[in-house]
């Protein structure tokens, strides 16, 4: 199956502009051509660390929506993100879509990408959801406590780590609001609280989703949340799930007991001391061991992913890893499948 193909089309003075503007995140004019048809774009590049890299990323406005274009540069596979993003829906916890693309920058070929739906309002009209507010969370200064992980330290505002997207200054209030009230609170006083305030059932998908994906920055960043609008509850959604399935974001083959089944974060320290969330966390991972969560539903469709990319990933001149390295993530993939479902299984009795 060939890969869609995609040019950036950059005129000198947008490249040099984009160059100048590499940490700023302001975007310039461009275009895009898609099977001959040719559209005006915004455009910049994206991402953190990655922006260094010679195979940078890059965040693409059209119309009035973003989509994101990773070049994976520290995954072997360049699938732990779409894997991730598939995984997701399977245990009811809504996910961008994604598909991997080939890239161009006006004649010069990019190699693999993966183009990544923006969550925002379409993601919600798409999905027929009613979304009041939308936050990102993009440091882990978003842990929901009112100190810093790091030093522990109070922090300057409890919206610190977040990025606001929508829903006005009353909304942002709001989430203010609700994390500063849950941090004192304990026994049947929190969990009426939470009861009102969060959808715990779809916060326990999300936190078993980062679980067994081995998502480390997970739990106090890379996730969306916003506040629904027929029941004014807060939920979550994935996003930024690179580092996942064995290794971590900087592509290193991550330790197999570094991501504990309960996760980390206050918000979710607080949910577990409560038995009966505890049984239902539970039960949601035990069911995704039973059927989503295996090699045999999951393997195929890392391999249909792979077989899809492989010639292209063979061309591709500014890749990180070496195409050995590619072939061989499907059995790391399947290793970290088997190693994890045994641990969660092992550590399913310390939530009782």
């Amino acid at each position: 199956m060939s890969l869609p193909v995609k040019t950036l089309i950059l005129s000198g003075s947008a490249a040099s502009e984009m160059e100048r503007n590499l940490w700023t995140d302001q975007y310039v004019s461009a275009a895009m051509k898609t099977n001959g048809q040719t559209e005006p774009i915004r455009i910049r590049y994206r991402g953190g660390h990655t922006r260094e890299y010679p195979k940078r990323s890059y965040d693409v406005m059209r119309g009035e929506e973003t989509f994101h274009y990773n070049a994976e540069y520290d995954d072997p596979s360049l699938i732990r993100n779409a894997l991730s993003f598939v995984f997701f829906p399977m245990i009811g916890v809504p996910a961008p879509r994604s598909r991997h693309v080939l890239l161009y920058r006006n004649s010069t070929p990019l190699g693999v990408y993966l183009e990544i739906e923006s969550v925002g309002r379409r993601f919600f009209r798409r999905r027929g959801i009613g979304a009041i507010s939308l936050f990102y969370a993009i440091n882990n200064m978003a842990n929901f406590s009112l100190f810093r992980s790091e030093s522990g330290e109070p922090k300057s505002s409890l919206l610190a780590g977040y990025e606001y997207r929508f829903g006005g200054e009353k909304e942002r209030g709001r989430l203010a609001s609700f994390i500063r009230g849950f941090q004192h609170l304990s026994g049947k006083e929190a969990a009426a609280y939470f009861q009102e305030h969060l959808d715990v059932d779809n916060y326990l998908r999300w936190l078993a989703g980062a679980v067994l994906t081995g998502n480390y920055d997970g739990f106090e960043q890379n996730y969306s949340i916003y506040r629904h609008r027929r029941t004014g509850k807060y939920r979550m959604i994935p996003w930024d799930y690179e580092g996942t399935w064995g290794r971590n974001c900087y592509g290193q083959i991550q330790e197999d007991t570094l991501v504990p089944i309960t996760g980390y974060n206050y918000l979710t320290q607080k949910l577990l001391e409560h038995r009966p969330y505890r049984a239902k966390y539970g039960s949601i991972l035990s069911q995704a061991l039973k059927g989503p969560f295996t090699e045999s539903k999951l393997l195929p469709i890392a391999r249909r992913m792979m077989a899809a990319i492989r010639p292209h990933v063979r061309d591709d001149s500014l890749r990180r890893w070496s195409y050995d390295d590619f072939r061989g993530e499907t059995e790391l993939i399947r290793r970290y499948i088997r190693v994890r479902r045994a641990m969660v299984a092992r550590a399913l009795d310390e939530l009782a």
